[in-house]
This record gives structure tokens, sequence and C-alpha cells, in this order.
């Protein structure tokens, strides 16, 4: 219980979202498929929350800590290579 949480989720520490893992309420994750992603970056450049990496190697992949789940990237993914998937706990 460590946090403090303020009204209405105020968050009054400006850079603070690494301190915060965000993920855990997540209902759906994205799921890459790194043969259809071509790299481009479209869904790093959409990402709300800034945590899509894409390397050469294996495409594009989120930081699952902080991933809310809210399928912007696989909505704008022109290659069809994000799916959204049921999180399972």
């Amino acid at each position: 219980m460590g946090e403090k949480v303020t009204i209405g989720g105020i968050i009054y520490d400006v850079g603070n979202s690494t301190a915060t893992k965000t993920g855990t309420w997540r209902v759906f994750k994205p799921v890459f498929d790194s043969d259809k992603c071509k790299r481009c970056g479209i869904c790093a450049k959409f990402c709300p929350e800034g945590i899509i990496e894409i390397t050469q190697e294996k495409g594009a992949q989120a930081n699952m800590d902080y991933c809310k789940g809210c399928g912007i990237c696989a909505e704008e993914c022109p290659f069809d290579a994000i799916k959204m998937e049921v999180e399972k706990k």
C-alpha cells in the first residue's frame, strides 16, 4: 500500500509514469506478428503510452508492464500485424 492515491487519480509529479506500472488492469493485449510487421513505426507513433519499441530482429514489441490494452496500435497498423486478444490472468 505504499502508493498514495489522489482524488480522481490526479498525478501531480510530472514524468512519473515509469514509477507506476499500469498494465495490470488490462482486458485486451496486443499480439504482434513479426512476419507481417514491416517495422514502419506507425504503431509506436500512435501509442498513447509510448511503450512500443521497434527492432529489426523482432519488429514491434510493447512493454506489457505499461500497456493498457487500448488497441490503438492494432487499429493503426496498415499491415494487420497486431491483433488484440483477451488477457488471460
